[in-house]
């Protein structure tokens, strides 16, 4: 595996998916996003199947559910297209690849994590007739996250130890991270309705995982954790037996390679509204298998300020191109390290747990 699979821009990006498509013979379905991307081009949620329409089993690979994070998700994508091994054994084992490049081709493009309803795609699978969660710890420190003015004042980062101090580290990212729908113009916002993208990864599910009995989905994530290291995060429901079917596809020899958002183990918070929801209820007679794969870049607190800047520029349209540019590019690179040792690292780990699905999916 090469390097040479990721890209620069998401059109790049695309082109390059839709031609490890083609040289694998496969064919391509855009779901078309209504808006342009950064330089004028097409977004879509691109579809590739490889094996039979009625397989029983389907793994779905997934990139881009946080549109900047898809220069890894992408690399890792167009990789496995050209993996003759992991395609032999799907097609010997029954199992049809399903790949889903840029769920979010809009955040993709624009270097961006949210959609273009500035919403967090991956809090968005939510009962919108009913009353929305409240994340009344968010409600506390929304001023202090993105506040009036950028770079945040010595007041606010001094408010921020505080609260900090006060509460514990682990409070503060979940506070910060799980999931709220009452701050439209702040940070992780949820939404008040499906977005674009959910709406289209429901049509995909609907057309492609309906007719099989088993699902396995394996969704690529940048951001969180040690630089290179791909981090196992079971993706489902607290349901004891689906978590050790995870455990016993990823987990390694002692199963302990998974970590899980329920018992604490994750680098990851509690979160609410995860995508993962939408395989169930779109596809309910499968047996469904989760993983969020989830490399690390950068510190979590540098991530974090990359994500407090960008969103303070989204909420001020009048901010001079060169600055806005600076913080974009400050975002890129908090969720996607152009290195080659990065991205060697980042193939290895992600055709493995590639390969560790299709066996188990095989049974």
């Amino acid at each position: 595996m090469s390097a040479a699979a990721f890209s620069q821009t998401y059109a790049e990006a695309r082109a390059k998916f839709l031609a490890a498509a083609e040289a694998a013979g496969l064919d391509a379905q855009a779901h078309v996003h209504p808006l342009l991307g950064q330089h004028g081009e097409q977004l879509a949620l691109d579809v590739v199947r490889d094996g039979p329409a009625d397989a029983a089993a389907v793994l779905v690979i997934s990139s881009a559910c946080h549109g900047v994070e898809g220069f890894c998700g992408s690399g890792v994508q167009v990789a496995l297209l050209g993996d003759a091994d992991l395609r032999r054994r799907a097609h010997a084992s029954g199992v049809a690849l399903l790949y889903l490049h840029a769920l979010n081709p809009h955040g993709f493009s624009w270097w961006r994590r949210v959609t273009h309803e500035n919403v967090d795609l991956n809090r968005n699978f939510q009962d919108f007739s009913q009353p929305l969660p409240h994340n009344t710890a968010y409600d506390a420190i929304a001023h202090l996250l993105v506040p009036a003015q950028w770079p945040p004042t010595p007041e606010v980062q001094q408010a921020m130890r505080d609260w900090i101090a006060q509460n514990g580290q682990r409070a503060w990212q979940t506070a910060v991270t799980a999931g709220q729908y009452h701050h439209p113009e702040g940070l992780f916002f949820g939404g008040h309705n499906p977005t674009w993208s959910q709406q289209a990864i429901r049509h995909v599910l609907q057309d492609h995982g309906q007719r099989c009995a088993r699902m396995g989905w394996i969704d690529l994530h940048t951001g969180l954790g040690p630089s290179g290291v791909g981090e196992r995060i079971y993706a489902g429901a607290d349901d004891a037996a689906t978590i050790a079917r995870a455990r016993a596809w990823w987990g390694g020899p002692d199963g302990q390679a998974i970590t899980s958002i329920y018992d604490g183990s994750s680098t990851s918070a509690l979160l609410t509204g995860l995508m993962w929801k939408a395989g169930l209820q779109e596809c309910p007679q499968a047996e469904h298998t989760g993983l969020a794969l989830e490399y690390g870049t950068v510190p979590l607190e540098q991530v974090l300020q990359a994500l407090r800047a960008d969103q303070w520029a989204e909420n001020h349209p009048e901010l001079a191109a060169p600055e806005r540019e600076a913080i974009r590019r400050q975002l890129r690179d908090a969720f996607y390290t152009d290195t080659d040792a990065w991205k060697q690292q980042v193939l290895v780990q992600g055709s493995e747990a590639a390969h560790q699905a299709v066996a188990g999916l095989a049974g």
